[in-house]
């Protein structure tokens, strides 16, 4: 078997839990698929099946509580190629309801597996959209005046292709699985299963009733004949494909060869006022006119006039799709709000790493080539730091070029900032 568990993540449920069942039975329906970890995708919600992306070597997305569809459903947008997975406790299909309903709707090429075991068992075994009404329950009396929710009937009304309902104990779990994901378009599998750290400690459940509870429903074993149908993303990429293609956004051309190669990452820390964003998108800016593909990400309070401000930025020739920092090879350091916000990865550097500092700022212990800058002496204001330490860097050739940064330049201001921009470059490269 080609395992696709991640043996460095032990699986963590509660003894008895019919979750860990479910996570091997995955297993080996990804496998009778013979299916790849660079090929799926696990998206996972809040609570213990929020745990399931850290199990698998996969692709993995961790959202917020009820919201695990619609980033599936984005992802599969933009990659029809992946299967996507998506895991899902009863208490997130209460909170996402109206999400489900849309995937229903929509019948985009997902599969949801509801793990449904009667109750919000990460946070105190608060009674969830589908707890029984005679169940005893850490929320009191709730649930007596609620009627628990068909997830079967509600999907399948609500227009989904594909139910079934089984229990996490089914000797033919790992099939129903590999049907439901091989099956294009969306699909929904309710896997009845026990919480021994909150539900049976209230309630008797045993696998045996689980069995008996659900032959005493309406069954559902899979399609759907009403609701079959074109899958969305397919269907969408048709009709568009027939449109007349709108007009992008503006190129950045191609005019220079930047002076290195590989992947390049950098860090700018500084504090709100100083322009670190908008010197982020300079240097993404400067990038591209190399032909380099570019990333920014950016890290601020809600307060955006007060507290840290920090961009990172990714150039490499090739498509970026991992974001993250690393290794920096320039990291621009102009004020202590920022600088606390990145302590970690500051320390770990080596000196293959160029620490611009500014003069007062103080950095943690690291083994990184720090060169400090008195931009005071120099009489630059403090919201030009960030464009002036640009200036340095492309001076010295490190990413950027000279030419390559006023280029940018002259793509990110109109003309009279773009002057008063390309003085101060000038000025701190003389």
């Amino acid at each position: 078997m080609n395992s696709l568990i991640n043996a460095s993540r032990p699986l963590v449920f509660c003894p008895g839990c019919s979750h860990e069942r479910v996570v091997g039975a995955l297993d080996k329906a990804l496998d009778k698929l013979g299916l790849a970890g660079n090929q799926v995708v696990i998206v996972s919600d809040i609570g213990c099946s929020g745990l399931f992306d850290t199990f698998f070597n996969t692709h993995a997305f961790h959202g917020l509580h009820g919201r695990a569809l619609t980033y599936a459903t984005g992802l599969k947008m933009a990659r029809p190629d992946l299967t996507v997975v998506v895991t899902m406790g009863d208490g997130g299909l209460g909170i996402g309801g109206a999400h489900v309903l849309s995937t229903c709707r929509r019948n985009i090429d997902l599969t949801l597996l509801v793990l449904n075991n009667f109750n919000y068992g990460m946070t105190g075994g608060q009674c969830s959209s589908t707890t029984p009404q005679e169940a005893v329950v850490g929320s009191g009396f709730l649930n007596r005046l609620e009627k628990p929710v068909d997830i079967c009937q509600v999907a399948a009304a609500a227009g989904a292709p594909y139910v079934t309902r089984t229990s996490s104990y089914a000797s033919d779990l790992v099939d129903n699985m590999a049907d439901a994901i091989a099956f294009e378009g969306f699909s929904v599998i309710d896997m009845w299963g026990l919480c021994p750290g909150r539900y049976t400690k209230r309630n008797k459940l045993t696998p045996k009733m689980i069995a008996a509870g659900l032959e005493g429903l309406p069954p559902f074993l899979g399609p759907v004949e009403a609701n079959q149908r074109p899958e969305y993303s397919r269907g969408y990429r048709e009709i568009t494909g027939q449109m007349a293609t709108p007009a992008g956004p503006a190129r950045v051309e191609t005019r220079f060869t930047p002076p290195v190669s590989g992947r390049q990452e950098v860090l700018i820390l500084g504090s709100a006022g100083q322009r670190i964003v908008t010197s982020g998108e300079i240097f993404c800016l400067a990038g591209m006119t190399g032909g380099m593909h570019a990333t920014l990400k950016n890290d601020y309070p809600i307060t955006v006039l007060r507290g840290h401000s920090v961009s990172e930025m990714v150039l490499s020739a090739d498509p970026v799709d991992y974001t993250g920092i690393d290794r920096p090879s320039v990291v621009v350091a102009l004020a202590n709000e920022g600088v606390g916000r990145r302590k970690k990865l500051l320390a770990k550097l080596g000196k293959d790493t160029l620490i611009l500092k500014a003069t007062g700022v103080e950095l943690p212990e690291t083994g990184a080539t720090v060169k400090e800058i008195d931009f005071k002496a120099q009489k630059i204001k403090s919201q030009d730091w960030a464009l002036a330490s640009l200036a340095l860097v492309a001076k010295d050739e490190r990413i950027i070029s000279l030419e390559m940064l006023k280029a940018a330049l002259e793509l990110r201001f109109n003309k009279t900032v773009f002057e008063s921009a390309l003085s101060l470059v000038e000025k701190v490269t003389a």
